[in-house]
């Protein structure tokens, strides 16, 4: 709960236990003549719905009428009091505190006031005047808000919960409420499907990946075949070469002649070896 609406609440408290006793509507009158007098009493829904108040809206027209002013006090303006016909005289603390109720609700926070509009509002007589009441609000904790003297304007930027709301007010915040939750409803909806598009298109772009990941992979292990077979016959080859072009069969190396001379004595010199061996042989 904000400070000044519990500070308010308790300052109120002390005239809800009094009402209970407040049996005459003497007694009541002047309940409610304090209550509305005394510093630091903001709030009076809770006084207002007290048996022995209450009982005042049945009581002859001079003490009534306090019940009128109670409810203005709780949730009216300084209009409402003047546009009220048969309404008693406030007194200066109850006037002033009477408009501080009413700057309340005028700077629905955050908002911009002309000096003009609030001059008028508020039947101040001058512009000292209104900057002597908002800087009374500030200081009590009551709002929070920039004066501008150059421009006439008063910048709010935050109000304190302290109005009561009117009993016929509630079908109405009600309704507001409804229509901020079915907009709420279809914005959410809206984002839904957003998600889902994005999700979509996600999974979309994920499967494409996923497949030209597979095509490099085939394409590679095709080209690794083809590479492997390749060698494989490259090998083949030499092997084959290394066999019968060169060593003949009993793994004779065979003579090249290389410019017609040098195949000729190697060759020579082997037939020589050969028949000299043999000659050994048959002496034996």
């Amino acid at each position: 709960m904000d400070p000044t609406q519990q500070k308010a609440l308790n300052a109120l408290e002390s005239y809800i236990l009094l009402s209970k006793s407040a049996t005459s509507p003497r007694a009541a009158v002047d309940l409610i003549t304090q209550a509305i007098s005394a510093p630091n009493t903001y709030v009076f829904a809770e006084l207002l719905q007290t048996p022995n108040i209450q009982a005042l809206r049945s009581a002859a027209p001079e003490h009534a009428c306090y019940l009128t002013l109670l409810e203005i006090f709780a949730w009216g303006t300084w209009s409402d009091y003047q546009e009220t016909p048969n309404l008693p005289p406030l007194t200066d603390a109850q006037s002033q505190k009477l408009r501080q109720l009413t700057l309340l609700t005028l700077a629905t926070s955050p908002s911009t006031l002309s000096y003009t509009y609030l001059l008028a509002a508020l039947s101040l007589p001058s512009i000292r005047a209104l900057e002597d009441l908002i800087i009374s609000n500030i200081y009590a904790g009551l709002l929070s808000a920039k004066l501008d003297t150059l421009a006439k304007r008063m910048d709010v930027s935050s109000v304190a919960p302290l109005r009561d709301l009117r009993p016929d007010s509630v079908p109405q915040m009600v309704a507001v409420l409804e229509d901020w939750d079915s907009r709420c409803g279809a914005v959410l909806a809206e984002i839904e499907c957003k998600v889902m598009e994005v999700r979509r298109k996600a999974q979309e772009v994920r499967r494409r990946e996923l497949e030209n990941e597979k095509a490099v992979e085939k394409a590679m292990e095709v080209e690794s075949e083809k590479g492997k077979g390749k060698s494989a016959g490259k090998r083949g080859a030499r092997e084959a070469v290394d066999r019968d072009g060169f060593g003949g069969e009993g793994g004779e190396e065979m003579d090249v002649d290389e410019g017609g001379g040098r195949g000729t004595k190697r060759g020579a010199k082997r037939g020589g070896k050969i028949a000299g061996i043999a000659k050994k042989w048959t002496s034996s």
